[in-house]
């Protein structure tokens, strides 16, 4: 039996305005087995770094700090803190307040109630941006097509997964990890509850377009082939069209009916048939690229010091 019941695994970047009141809100819990936190800095600026050794050293529960060497991005930080997580079950939390703890409660017990192996928070209203809905309205959409889960289900970044999920989850090596992609593969238990989603408590969001286009080539080409087999169909119904055009180019030949010139037409032609030519090279260059550096062993990512509170070397040594 596991000593401790929950672990709350925090990805943190540019955190160091609002983890403090974040970890503060989980140690006034009260989960019946216990409960630890395990914070992920995943290689931002040394004023998180500060703020995050404060609270290991003030810790009123067990808190473990994993400092990656670099930035690798939230799913490679959420599985360095599933790797250090000794919890019965796993809660994710953003950095930034926006995922209430009590909140993460509820999906544990949910959890715990029905034996679900993976249950999502449901944003009864989200407070991101327009910008940050759309591109959590598109992920979905995306993973409609490619992922093997229920239509419209809702994905989120808040999540309880047990620690069963998790080990077969984190045993995943490859650089570009997409965690939902990784749970549908293990388990079909999964379910969802309604829950708060808060305001930030400061400053902006970090996750830019540029993360969310990766999350979204994440979802796609690791987890799916469905993106090569557009492009064949692509190329079946360009090919397709282009012997109707020569049919249609060698009836009018016949009939001697044909323009005078067509260059514009030609040409018209030719950019259609090169783009997409070129669209099909590069989305399977894409593959074959992420094939390249994951034989090649790049790193999901690198941990280059982990700090534990008295409370967490305790739970470390007693599950030795």
């Amino acid at each position: 039996m596991a000593p401790i019941a929950l672990s709350f695994v925090i990805p943190l970047y540019r955190s160091s305005a609002t983890i403090g009141t974040v970890v503060r809100e989980i140690e006034a819990l009260t989960p019946e087995g216990g409960h630890e936190v395990v914070l992920v800095h995943d290689g931002s600026d040394e004023a998180t770094s500060e703020v995050c050794r404060a609270l290991v050293r003030d810790a009123k529960i067990p808190i473990t700090l994993i400092e990656h060497a670099r930035n690798y991005g939230e799913h490679n930080a959420v599985l360095t803190g599933w790797r250090h997580a000794r919890g019965a079950h796993v809660v994710n939390l953003d950095d930034d307040g926006q995922h209430p703890p009590g909140e993460a409660v509820r999906l544990w017990e949910h959890a715990r109630t029905t034996g679900l192996d993976v249950v999502f928070g449901h944003y009864v209203e989200k407070q991101h941006s327009a910008w940050r809905n759309f591109g959590s309205w598109f992920t979905n959409r995306m993973t409609d097509w490619a992922l093997d889960k229920p239509p419209g289900f809702y994905l989120s970044s808040f999540r309880c997964v047990t620690a069963f999920v998790a080990k077969q989850v984190m045993q995943y090596a490859g650089p570009y990890p997409y965690i939902d992609g990784l749970l549908l593969q293990v388990t079909q238990r999964i379910g969802s509850i309604d829950v708060r989603h808060q305001p930030r408590q400061a400053g902006q969001s970090t996750y830019t377009l540029r993360r969310l286009v990766r999350l979204w080539m994440s979802a796609w080409i690791n987890f799916s082939v469905l993106p090569l087999r557009v492009a064949t169909l692509a190329g079946l119904l360009i090919a397709f069209i282009g012997v109707m055009a020569l049919g249609w180019v060698v009836w009018l030949w016949f009939r001697d009916a044909g323009p005078a010139y067509g260059f514009g037409w030609m040409m018209a032609a030719m950019l259609i048939f090169s783009g997409s030519q070129l669209v099909m090279l590069g989305l399977i260059g894409e593959y074959v690229g992420r094939m390249f550096l994951t034989v090649n062993q790049r790193p999901q990512s690198v941990v280059r010091e982990v700090a534990r509170s008295r409370q967490a070397a305790d739970v470390a040594a007693d599950q030795r």
